[in-house]
């Protein structure tokens, strides 16, 4: 019989905020969150057929035995711990470091399984970074977001208004401007990054003010991974452009 798959970051995401709501206890066999996280983990898009091939596939029992790694891997638990893994130990340290935007993560990957949103989306090779990671959010989210950001209708919508208020298509980052820099076949275009993520947004409708205009190298850097993040404002892509300017001048 093959084996369950490794747990993935979004699974940890989701097992490791009910043991933070649970105030950093295990959850057992007979609690009923876990049996809703039993069947909400079979429903992931994330492991292909795995909940039909493979009877235990997330069971009740594999999922309290998770929470159990999670619990007594904190470094506050005082008992024996369980031996966990690798990336048991780095959710765990994004949660005790960034408790309320990692429960936000999870709220909204639930929220967006929940309407079967993330089940219409197919797999995007940018929701994980060059060496195959994905951010501290998981890759759902990530998936999810740059779908929203090549919704078509959103980014003509973004255009229009800024035509009709006179504002330039440039990058809000490094005030690159397509159509002066390839005349007409640039005209009109530009790329659009949200501002915040869905884990800190939440999965609410996108308003016009929640995009921004950037040129294609700055929106690739704005989710390009880099420790652990994989997204960043246009505020935070300046700040490292002139952190950067900084070091060369000092060099």
């Amino acid at each position: 019989m093959p084996r369950s798959p490794a747990w993935t970051r979004d699974e940890l995401l989701l097992a490791c905020a009910l043991v933070v709501e649970n105030g950093w206890n295990e959850l057992r066999e007979g609690d009923s969150r876990v049996l809703d996280l039993s069947d909400l983990l079979r429903s992931l898009p994330i492991h292909a057929n795995a909940a039909q091939a493979i009877p235990k596939f997330r069971s009740i029992g594999s999922v309290s035995r998770k929470t159990s790694d999670l619990a007594s891997n904190h470094p506050a638990y005082t008992g024996s711990p369980t031996k966990g893994g690798r990336l048991d130990k780095e959710v765990i340290a994004t949660f005790i470091a960034r408790p309320s935007e990692m429960l936000g993560a999870a709220a909204a990957l639930r929220q967006g399984i929940g309407t079967g949103e993330l089940h219409k989306i197919p797999e995007d090779p940018d929701e994980l970074d060059d060496e195959g990671n994905s951010a501290i959010e998981g890759r759902l989210l990530a998936r999810w977001a740059l779908h929203r950001e090549r919704d078509r209708n959103l980014r003509a919508r973004k255009i229009a208004r800024a035509e009709k208020l006179g504002q330039p298509l440039q990058c809000e980052v490094c005030t690159f401007d397509f159509g002066r820099f390839y005349g007409a076949l640039g005209k009109g275009y530009v790329e659009i990054h949200h501002v915040l993520p869905l884990h800190i947004s939440g999965p609410r409708e996108t308003k016009l003010e929640d995009l921004a205009f950037l040129c294609a190298n700055c929106h690739r850097m704005c989710h390009r991974g880099h420790r652990g993040a994989s997204w960043r404002t246009p505020a935070a892509l300046r700040a490292e452009i002139e952190k950067a300017a900084k070091a060369g001048e000092a060099a």
